[in-house]
């Protein structure tokens, strides 16, 4: 969870989520699409749990939950107003947005784990709670691995398909480098 998520990884997420979904509230299918529209900002949106630590987060839930339907916080401040934070965001394009998207079964769902980042605004724990989130990272981590892999393998084909050589060879490239960092050998 170190490495940072690319925004092709980030945007196609968000596309599966929106198919998949159905938000309490629609200006926050609205907010999502129009991140995913512009490059610069989806480089800035990092999807994190409690997000309320956050200088700057959106959260969204999805009907399939009891949570606020949607909130703005910044800065200590917190609206419930999308519109709102759909103008700050557009005039703060160099701030980091921090997403907390709440739906059923989100940890079960590779696809969510895989764009999953450590929220570094938590305050911080105790050593045993250390412990438990360095294993717990350590699971996600091969589970995102494990994600990408797949998604290489399909993106492989695809350009096997299309006879597109160059694309396949540095898909190829990027799945021999991640299969080798297998932990177990």
């Amino acid at each position: 969870m170190n490495s940072p998520i690319p925004v092709m990884e980030k945007r196609d997420f968000l596309k599966w989520f929106l198919e998949k979904y159905q938000l309490k509230r629609r200006e926050c299918a609205w907010l999502l699409n129009f991140l995913m529209s512009d490059d610069i900002l989806m480089e800035r949106v990092h999807f994190v749990e409690q997000a309320e630590h956050c200088p700057k987060a959106l959260m969204i839930s999805a009907n399939d939950v009891d949570q606020v339907p949607f909130a703005f916080h910044k800065n200590h401040h917190v609206t419930m107003d999308a519109e709102k934070s759909f103008h700050d965001i557009r005039l703060n394009r160099s701030e980091d947005i921090y997403i907390q998207l709440n739906f059923k079964n989100k940890y079960t769902l590779p696809q969510y784990v895989a764009v999953l980042e450590e929220n570094p605004f938590l305050p911080d724990s105790s050593e045993e709670d250390v412990v438990t989130d360095l294993l717990a990272e350590m699971v996600l981590d091969e589970a995102v691995r494990l994600h990408r892999l797949k998604n290489l393998e399909v993106r492989i084909d695809e350009a096997l398909a299309q006879k597109d050589r160059s694309t396949f060879l540095e898909l190829s490239k990027q799945y021999s480098e991640l299969k080798a960092l297998d932990p177990r050998g």
